[in-house]
């Protein structure tokens, strides 16, 4: 179920002053309680609220669904026709561990540290390679859509041992399927989230 903000405010408020009456949480909010009173319908019946008479409403154990458009970070990426020399220099600026590689926006693969350490040992000119020579091409590279639910990406980063997973929108244009990068989701932004749930 997709809840409002407001609806989110809601539940905020009672969960951390619950047992808490509709008149106290239209206050916190600046609001009327007939203002509130559709929201309150909405999240009883919807099994977030119990309302008990003269003690308000308190907050039933449980979460909305999230997904991991909620709590992915930004895309950081490079195109697939910048040397491996200038990935280096944006994989250590950006402060990232793995670097998205695009071609107008759709993800086409993906280097790591490791990987760009490889080469840079090596006896090539890495001011001339192409960083889609050393990259991870797909059909080869672990994905997630944005709007899969959070336990899904993190099944994917236990089961592959990796540390980032680009978030995608899939489009289909002219037969071909289109990965149009939009995020990533990282261990950083799952531990956040291990965080604010038992910070609550």
């Amino acid at each position: 179920m997709s809840l409002t903000e407001r609806q989110r405010q809601i539940l905020k408020i009672v969960r951390e002053n619950g047992p808490i009456i509709g008149d106290e949480i239209a206050k916190n909010l600046f609001l009327t309680r007939s203002a509130l009173r559709t929201d309150f319908s909405v999240l009883t019946k919807a099994g977030f609220l119990k309302s008990k008479p003269k003690l308000g409403y308190t907050y039933i154990a449980r979460e909305e669904k999230r997904y991991i458009k909620d709590i992915m970070g930004d895309v950081v990426s490079v195109d697939s026709e910048l040397s491996v020399y200038e990935t280096i220099i944006k994989i250590f600026t950006k402060d990232v561990g793995t670097m998205f590689i695009t071609e107008k926006n759709s993800l086409v693969g993906i280097v790591s540290r490791k990987d760009l350490l490889k080469i840079a040992i090596g006896k090539n000119d890495i001011e001339r390679v192409p960083i889609n020579i050393v990259m991870t091409r797909m059909p080869n590279i672990i994905y997630c859509e944005e709007n899969e639910p959070i336990i899904e990406g993190v099944k994917k980063i236990i089961e592959h041992q990796i540390d980032c997973i680009p978030v995608v929108k899939i489009k289909e244009v002219k037969g071909k399927k289109i990965y149009e990068l939009v995020g990533r989701l990282t261990k950083t932004n799952i531990a956040k989230l291990f965080l604010e749930y038992y910070s609550k």
